[in-house]
């Protein structure tokens, strides 16, 4: 059994108009609403292709009722971990030439509730055979989440796959999971600036190209 974790779900909503018109008041045409997050999109795709499949993380309020309500609409099997706090939305707003998105930056975790999903999140791991680690972290999380859990996988002999971004890809990286999926962008985010000195030893750059 895949085992998908995601630590910030969202209820994805998207808005259609005819037009987005800044400082304007929009009609929307229709509403679409769907779990969200990357985790529960790879527990989504991985359900659609019959592979067994569990999703976990965390969710909380109305919001979280809603997001699990949907998965066992879809059929996705999930165990997930409750907390004090209302689950995050996305909003994107969808018009003829292009789509602009709000992004929500989640519940704030608390130790105790950080703790009952890492103990959660062990006792899946009798069953697991990978899991998958995706998307961003909630407020109250430390950096190092995913490296504790790509630990806990690697004690119990479970290939852990990361797709994260900024702090967390980097503390995850040094965990030394199976598999790390960052694109372009989330690799040179990773780079330190260019110090004056590194600046200063550069080759100008028709001299690095005569060369």
């Amino acid at each position: 059994m895949i085992v998908t974790v995601t630590l910030n779900p969202a209820l994805d909503l998207t808005y259609a108009v005819d037009a987005l018109v800044p400082h304007g008041t929009h009609r929307v045409s229709t509403v679409a609403e769907r779990p969200g997050g990357k985790g529960l999109n790879v527990a989504r795709v991985l359900h659609s292709l019959g592979e067994p499949v569990l999703a976990t993380g965390l969710l909380g309020g109305t919001t979280g009722g809603r997001v699990a309500a949907l998965l066992r609409t879809e059929g996705v099997a999930s165990s997930f971990v409750d907390i004090a706090g209302e689950t995050r939305r996305t909003v994107a707003v969808v018009d003829g030439a292009d789509a602009t998105g709000f992004w929500e930056p989640g519940p704030a975790i608390t130790e105790a509730e950080w703790s009952r999903f890492a103990d959660h999140f062990r006792s899946l791991l009798r069953e697991a055979s990978v899991i998958t680690l995706s998307g961003s972290l909630p407020p109250g999380l430390p950096a190092s989440a995913y490296a504790t859990l790509i630990a806990y996988a690697r004690e119990a002999g479970v290939p852990a796959l990361l797709d994260t971004s900024g702090p967390a890809l980097r503390h995850g990286l040094l965990a030394t999971p199976a598999l790390a999926k960052p694109n372009a962008d989330e690799l040179a985010s990773l780079r330190p600036p260019p110090t004056s000195r590194d600046r200063a030893d550069a080759p100008a750059y028709g001299a690095e190209l005569a060369g």
